[in-house]
């Protein structure tokens, strides 16, 4: 995982996501997933561009199911945007770069 990308768990939920100043991506993903493999060199790339403007974390599934059935996650990979505490959009599936970038471009400028 790049360094600019943070592992985040159960325990650390409410403190890296839920309480974090600034807009957040989290990256709900497992190890089994093909897709969730395609998208994440994407995530990476993202988190540094981003640098500054955007926390980027990921969660594993099958190690935090507590968190993915508390936001419903019913397919891997998803995307979650949180700012202050709430969860602002979400999107499903492998979705190429220039989608992704849209869509952090129009929550940053909220």
């Amino acid at each position: 995982m790049a360094e600019s990308i943070m592992a985040v768990t159960s325990s650390t939920w409410d403190n890296e996501v839920l309480k974090s100043d600034g807009l957040v991506m989290v990256d709900f993903w497992a190890a089994w997933c093909g897709p969730c493999r395609i998208i994440a060199p994407t995530v990476e790339e993202i988190a540094g561009e981003y640098a500054g403007r955007l926390k980027v974390a990921k969660l594993n599934t099958d190690e935090n199911p507590d968190v993915a059935s508390r936001y419903k996650i019913m397919g891997i990979p998803t995307l979650l945007f949180f700012k202050g505490g709430e969860k602002l959009d979400q999107i499903v599936g492998a979705v190429p770069k220039p989608q992704l970038k849209a869509k952090i471009e129009a929550l940053l400028s909220k």
